[in-house]
């Protein structure tokens, strides 16, 4: 539903992207969604999105997912820019985001992939669509930076973000559903799988083909 702003860095730093400019747009990107997100359930699910959404695990998710680990990221910058010691704890820290974000992940699937094994006949109905998503916003990304005449590092890091979603903060929202969408979770989950699996296609099809060095002779522009 909404960009993600997590593991699309990583993605974005091993096809050769711009990285940095995903990671100083990241408190953007978050803030907006955050504002259209109950717009997106109000076009999705009408005026009956007031009778199960509770406002309370939405916050919950912006606190405990978002604004606390913004906030321990801007007090370790200030506290790396005065202290030496804050600084040798700043370049520790650098090694822990891919292995933690890759635990994350595991905790996460593995909690719904028995949903995802219960009720397969359902769920697999909608690979397609994530599938035709994969396909249809690289191309897409990537006539948007041709348009605009962006280098070969913002185009790529433009067709990773929006191909990606942010389906942690989205699967909170999803378990406080009530039992009648049980399977959401198991859904968000099951769009997770197919997205890493395509991103980690996307990080050898874009820098090679759709998004290479020599900006002017990718193949749409």
């Amino acid at each position: 539903m909404t960009p993600c702003v997590d593991y699309v860095i990583t993605f974005t730093e091993l096809a050769g992207g711009d990285a940095e400019q995903i990671t100083a747009a990241t408190p953007a990107l978050m803030l907006i969604q955050l504002l259209l997100l109950p717009l997106y359930l109000w076009l999705f699910m009408g005026q009956q999105v007031a009778e199960f959404i509770e406002a309370g695990p939405f916050i919950e998710a912006f606190v405990v997912i978002i604004a606390l680990p913004l906030t321990l990221a801007w007090a370790t910058e200030y506290w790396a820019d005065r202290s030496e010691r804050g600084a040798q704890w700043q370049n520790t820290m650098g090694w822990f985001p891919v292995p933690m974000m890759g635990a994350t992940l595991f905790v996460v699937i593995a909690s719904q992939l028995p949903r995802v094994q219960d009720s397969i006949g359902q769920i697999v109905s909608v690979v397609p669509i994530y599938v035709a998503f994969l396909v249809i916003m690289p191309l897409l990304g990537r006539l948007v930076a041709g348009v605009l005449g962006m280098g070969a590092g913002e185009s790529r890091a433009l067709v990773f973000t929006s191909v990606t979603r942010n389906s942690l903060v989205i699967l909170r929202l999803a378990l406080a559903l009530p039992s009648g969408y049980g399977l959401a979770p198991a859904v968000v989950v099951t769009q997770t799988l197919v997205e890493l699996t395509g991103m980690v296609v996307l990080t050898r099809v874009v820098p090679a083909w759709l998004v290479p060095e020599t900006p002017q002779s990718a193949p749409l522009v």
